[in-house]
């Protein structure tokens, strides 16, 4: 493989539900797109930049990323010859329960101070961490790993009592935005929105818009990816997760899901239901 080659490898440990990656992107990496789980990052080698709560970011080796479920960021290289990092999916339920066991925290959903880290320790464990679940290590030597991680943490978490959300969001978007979770497989339309939310649809794009960052639309078709990204790795055909989660056929979802995690649909399904097979490239 050639230096300047793109590539993806991705692993989801079974008992944790925890899915690892590690790439390489010489340019563009991702689309701007989010998740369900909170991801803990480092960049291994090069400059990697990104947006993320409206800010643009810059990555050096050693740094760490955190995210939050749900923020949406994208991805690039901002140097030549390109960046390598590495990323691990932690479950929101997984994360709360580990740190109220390590560190007898309240049962509260965390959020992080920031999103880039320098806190000592935190790269290495992230690296530490990916490794051990990556080659299947035994599984005293996984949860040591783990527990060097959460403990990392402690410095750039805050905890609140709810689960991460846009605290000062409009109620009228509010109630747009369930209405979209509730509705997420169907056909909806910017008019039924406007009267789940009880204002002019040109009134709710716009608070909408300002509450999160992106259009109703956008947003949809976030939901989506995300639902499909959860069934593909349950093993679910292509064909029947874009029915499922309301993409208009199997080509639709896929030209979506490339943009977005810059692997094809079927490509994430084995990489998630084989494992250890190795690397899928993304072209």
């Amino acid at each position: 493989m050639q230096a300047t080659e793109d590539w993806i490898d991705i692993a989801r440990e079974p008992e944790t539900g925890i899915e690892l990656i590690r790439a390489r992107f010489g340019g563009h990496a991702y689309d701007p797109h989010a998740h369900d789980e909170y991801l803990i990052g480092v960049t291994e080698a090069g400059v990697q930049g990104f947006n993320c709560r409206r800010i643009a970011h810059r990555s050096t080796p050693g740094t760490a990323i955190l995210m939050e479920p749900g923020e949406r960021h994208d991805g690039h290289a901002a140097a030549e010859p390109g960046f390598t990092y590495r990323m691990l999916y932690l479950p929101p339920g997984w994360l709360r329960r580990r740190l109220s066991d390590l560190v007898e925290a309240p049962a509260a959903w965390p959020e992080f101070r920031r999103t880039l880290s320098d806190a000592t320790g935190l790269g290495a464990a992230v690296l530490a961490a990916h490794s051990a679940l990556r080659e299947e290590r035994p599984r005293i030597v996984r949860d040591a790993a783990l527990d060097r991680l959460v403990l990392s943490l402690r410095s750039d978490l805050i905890q609140h009592g709810a689960l991460p959300e846009v605290r000062f969001a409009p109620r009228a978007a509010a109630r747009a935005r369930a209405a979209l979770e509730e509705r997420m497989a169907e056909d909806i339309g910017i008019d039924d929105l406007a009267a789940e939310a009880g204002m002019s649809r040109f009134r709710l794009s716009r608070a909408f818009k300002a509450a999160y960052g992106l259009a109703p639309h956008a947003y949809l078709i976030e939901l989506r990816l995300r639902a499909a990204r959860r069934l593909l790795a349950q093993g679910s055909p292509p064909a029947e997760v874009a029915s499922a989660v309301g993409f208009a056929d199997q080509s639709h979802l896929g030209r979506w899901f490339r943009r977005a995690f810059r692997l094809t649909p079927a490509a994430y399904r084995y990489l998630c239901t084989n494992l250890p097979d190795g690397q899928a490239r993304t072209a």
